[in-house]
């Protein structure tokens, strides 16, 4: 019998956090991996104000404590005072992965132009790989989907549990041997 893996899912927004408004952008990344995962996994989800070291406090125990091999987080990463996901992820990855930002950012720049404001990145802390989100729930769906596919074997390159995806909505791309 397997056991589901544990996936952190975590919002920064001040506004969500203190009930302005609903958070919709974490059950943006749940509704996703529901469709996109097949392995079993289950959320370990956090509402965070933007403030680096709450952000970097929650990254931290969802890798270290949580073991959550893939971290999700999303808002934060524009150019506004506020936004402090990417210095709070580079403050805890050990290795950031460039290339997660660069393709995110590409797959959103075909959508709207303001995608060059977006500072999101990934990296890794120990066998987590944590990425950063756009705050929108459209563009939630269009980053992972330009990323995904590399996901698992990322995970699996640092020594995470093997995830799956759904065929039918991401091709895992695993190297040959």
């Amino acid at each position: 019998m397997s056991t589901a893996i544990p996936i952190g899912i975590v919002t920064a927004s001040d506004r969500a956090k203190t009930g302005v408004y609903e958070d919709r952008s974490g059950p943006a990344i749940i509704d996703y991996l529901v469709s996109a995962l097949a392995t079993p996994w289950r959320a370990e989800y956090r509402l965070v104000a933007d403030d680096q070291s709450l952000i970097s406090a929650a990254l931290v125990a969802l890798a270290d404590k949580d073991q959550c091999p893939l971290i999700l987080i999303t808002g934060g990463t524009g150019p506004g005072p506020r936004d402090v996901t990417p210095e709070a992820t580079t403050t805890v990855c050990n290795r950031i992965l460039p290339g997660f930002g660069e393709a995110m950012r590409m797959a959103s720049l075909r959508e709207v132009p303001t995608a060059i404001l977006s500072r999101q990145l990934a990296g890794t802390r120990g066998s987590s790989l944590i990425v950063n989100l756009p705050g929108k729930p459209q563009a939630i769906r269009t980053c992972l989907d330009a990323v995904m596919a590399a996901i698992p074997y990322c995970i699996d390159l640092i020594g995470g549990p093997r995830l799956e995806t759904n065929s039918e909505i991401i091709q895992t791309f695993r190297p040959g041997p």
